[in-house]
This record gives C-alpha cells, structure tokens and sequence, in this order.
C-alpha cells in the first residue's frame, strides 16, 4: 500500500492515514488540518476530511476539486461509490467533517466566519498543496463546492470569509441546496421561533453548541419567542454573523456563479432565504452566470394548522436537461469548472415549482399587482384563521408577496401567522406549499404601520378555484408562540402586493 507525504504549509495535522486505492477509479486519503482554536484555547482544532483523487489524476493531468460537507449533525462521506458520477466526469472531490461533528473537534459556532469561514479556508489551503489539483495560479486551486443545509452554509461562509480576509475568494462556482440567508431570520423570524424544527435540530446536534448558547436554545424552544435578557442577548450575538446576509451588510458580494436549489416547500429555510441569496448575496455579474432553482422538497414537515399542500418533485431541473439537482450541479461544474459544452442555459432566472408540479421561469419577480384588502380581524392565541378571497383563478402568483397594513392589538406579544391559499371556498382553502410567516407585535400596537413579508412561492390557481389571503392565530410551525393571554389582532388599510406570472 503506497503512501503519499502531503506537504502543505505545516496546516497538515498528524494524523494523516495511507491512501488507500479504494476502487479501479479513485485513491483515498483520510486526514485532518489545524485550524483555528477555541476562544480561550492554544489548542488547535482538528479538522477531519476523506479526498477523493479520481483515476489519471497527476501532475501532469490535473483536475479540478469539488469541495463537499454534510448537513447538521451529520459527518463527512467516506465512500468513493457516492462521488462516482464527480469522479467519473473528471473532478477531484474532498468531504470534510465540520467542526464539532464527525472526526473534528472543537464546538460548533453554526458558520461563523471567524471559526467554520476559517476552517475551510484552512482546506482550500490544504487543496492548493495538490500537485494533481488545478492551479490558476500558484496557490489558488481551481474548486466548486456542493452540499445541502449545513453543507450549503459552509460554502457561503468559506466564500465570504475568503472575500472578507484577502478581497477575493479562491472557490470558483458554488452549488448550495436548501441553506439559509440570514440564520436568525430563519430560525425565528420576526423573534417567533419555529419550534417544531428547532426541537428537531437541537436534538440532531444541540450538544455541539456552546454551553450558554445551548441553554438558551432550549429557553427558545420551550417559550416559542426569542428570550431576553442574558439568554437574548447570547442568542443575537451568536447568530450575528452567521449567514450571507451580515456579509453583504459589510458591503461584500461574491463574484463567482452559484447554482441555488432552494426547497419551495421548505418550512425552515423556506424560499425566501434562497430569493434573497440569488438577488442580494451576489453580483450583477455573477448572477448573470447563476441559476435558481426551487424545487417542492427541503426541510418539509406537513403543515396541519393551518392546512396546507405540496407535490414533490423538481421539475425545474427536469426542464433545463438533468434529471434531478445533483445531475444539474455536475453539468454546472463541468461548465464552470471545464468549460465544457453541456448545453446548459436559464442563467441569470429563476427556476420555479409549481405547488402542482410544473416549472414556471420567470425573469423577475418583482411585484407588478396590488388588491386592496378590508378590515382583518383575527383572533390570537387561539382560533380559526380568516380566509379573505382575493382573486379569481386562472392565474399564476410567483416570488415574495407582502402586505402593508396598520396593525391594531391591545395584548403584548401578539402573534398572527399569514400565508396565500388557494380552494374553492374559504373553508376548503389550503396554504400553498405548506408555509406561514409571523406578525409578532412586543407591545400593543394602535395603528401601527407594517410590512408583513409572506412565504415565497409559486402557484397556479386554475379556473374554479379562488386565491385567498390567510391569517391564522396558530401555526403548528411555531407551537407555543403566543402572548399572555388570547386576543384580537386587526389590520386596516391594507394592500396585498404579488407577482403575477405572465
């Protein structure tokens, strides 16, 4: 069994494992990098990773590398069978534990940059000691990234801390699914934890967190509102940072292209994490170069109150020629990467699925209709949600919805929960994609000016059928959220804002 000396700037760790030919097609190496320590530690942290250098690869034929990472609580993939297509089409590929999980050590910081950014930082540096890794130039290997979730969130953060640190990034394309934007925003938006997914993820990995932001994380799970107070405090703090919004609010963008896969029917990191990813997070010219796509997929948990609906599937990359998200990435990289033909268009468009299962490919989605809307009053706490028709189908609504309204109630930390249906009625209606977005008033509210963001979506509402603004007390996305007593929330003077497909 041969062994191959990895020689890379001393950022190589001990423990390092012989390669191992683990097939006709790919040798495969285990082994960790130092990277930064804990606050309050000298001690490195160890960074586990299994590479994946394809048949032919040398340095006399080099190959570009495909980062990859796991989701959260999950570890890194050691089995050349999952890359077979990567390493058959001509990519190296490296999987890495992030820290805390797998093999690594340290505690998860949920992608700071200054701890999980630099993690990867330390592997692209470790990759450009690769003599059978394309160079640009000299320490600046040619890589993408793929991954989903948490494995989508550390390429933005290797991205941005790169931008952040030396003004550029050495990551040329990126591939992330289902991930996030802001973290904050997603996991509370408008300060309303969604309990149900956070109880499944601290469960996942709860204990990686550090002690106080963990003990806080359970205050937000149990109350259903974000905590103040110390627990608040520690909890804002620890997400500042912790997503691609913070980085474009330090004037910083990547000029790179980016496949989204974003999950229309995900109700943690829901598609307006995706939209804002594919407009705010990337240049004018790197988004000319990139691709949305939604599918009806993600972090999916059925929505029974209020009601909902989604197909499966993903139409979209069906359409534009591959057969699913993963086959799509590969012809991206191998455009990107390559520069191969492989026929691949759509750039610089979204890429949506229906609620019903088809493609819709829009341009822009900016908001081009507004309906005027009556008096709401809905009550709080407890209840049935309010069902105000809105328009006739056929028709087709896309992107971000919003309402403006004045905004009346009289017990603090109300909470309503507001979605577009689709039924023949207002008592068959069903909320499209299985998704709800929070009003949480803190204090009474007598006229009180706001913009509600609604869920993104897509939708066609066939003739026969009926679009419906809902405004429900609960949602069992965010179970446990509501104020000390139930109540009455009313909306005056407001108008509903939407794309409509053309």
């Amino acid at each position: 069994m041969r062994r191959r000396v990895l020689a890379l700037l001393g950022v190589v760790a001990l423990l390092v494992t012989p390669v191992v030919p683990a097939a006709a097609t790919s040798t495969v190496t285990n082994g960790c990098v130092d990277s930064v320590p804990e606050p309050g530690s000298s001690t490195p942290v160890r960074i586990c990773y299994t590479l994946f250098e394809p048949a032919g690869a040398s340095a006399r034929h080099t190959v570009p590398l495909i980062f990859h990472s796991h989701g959260w609580g999950g570890s890194r993939t050691k089995d050349p069978a999952a890359f077979k297509d990567w390493l058959d089409a001509g990519f190296g590929v490296l999987s890495f534990d992030q820290r805390s999980f797998g093999e690594s050590t340290g505690v998860a910081h949920v992608m700071n940059p200054d701890y999980e950014g630099r993690d990867v930082v330390k592997l692209v540096d470790l990759v450009a000691g690769l003599d059978w890794v394309t160079k640009q130039r000299p320490g600046d290997p040619l890589i993408g990234a793929i991954g989903g979730s948490y494995g989508g969130g550390y390429q933005f953060a290797g991205a941005f801390t790169e931008l952040r640190d030396s003004g550029r990034t050495r990551f040329d394309a990126l591939a992330p699914e289902i991930t996030w934007w802001d973290l904050k925003q997603s996991l509370a938006p408008q300060e309303a934890a969604r309990t149900m997914w956070l109880s499944i993820l601290f469960a996942g990995g709860g204990t990686h967190l550090p002690p106080a932001v963990s003990k806080a994380f359970v205050a937000l799970i149990a109350t259903g509102a974000w905590p103040s107070g110390q627990a608040g405090r520690d909890l804002t703090a620890f997400f500042a940072h912790n997503g691609p919004a913070w980085h474009v609010q330090q004037g910083r963008r990547l000029d790179i292209p980016v496949l989204l896969g974003q999950g229309i029917s995900d109700n943690l990191f829901n598609l307006n994490q995706g939209l804002a990813n594919f407009d705010r997070a990337l240049t004018a010219r790197a988004r000319a170069k990139s691709i949305l796509v939604g599918y009806n997929g993600g972090h999916t948990l059925p929505a029974v109150v209020p009601p909902g609906y989604a197909a499966a599937g993903d139409p979209c990359s069906i359409a534009l020629g591959s057969p699913n998200f993963s086959a799509l990435s590969i012809r991206f990289m191998r455009l990107q990467l390559l520069h191969q033909a492989t026929g691949l268009s759509g750039f610089g468009t979204y890429h949506l699925s229906t609620a019903n299962g088809r493609c819709l490919t829009q341009h822009s989605l900016t908001a081009n209709k507004r309906y005027p809307l009556g008096k709401i009053v809905v009550p709080t706490g407890v209840g049935l949600p309010v069902n105000l028709p809105i328009a006739k189908g056929p028709l087709t609504i896309a992107g971000t919805p919003t309402v403006t309204a004045d905004v009346y109630t009289v017990i603090p930390r109300s909470a309503a929960y507001f979605a577009l249906s689709v039924g023949k009625t207002a008592l068959t209606a069903k909320v499209v994609q299985n998704n709800t977005m929070p009003l949480r008033e803190k204090h009474t509210a007598r006229g009180v000016r706001r913009t509600i963001e609604l869920p993104a979506i897509a939708v066609d509402v066939p003739a026969g059928q009926n679009l419906y603004l809902t405004v429900a007390p609960v949602a069992d996305m965010y179970a446990g959220q509501r104020g000390p007593l139930p109540g009455m929330l009313m909306l005056k003077n407001g108008t509903l804002r939407v794309h409509l497909a053309r």
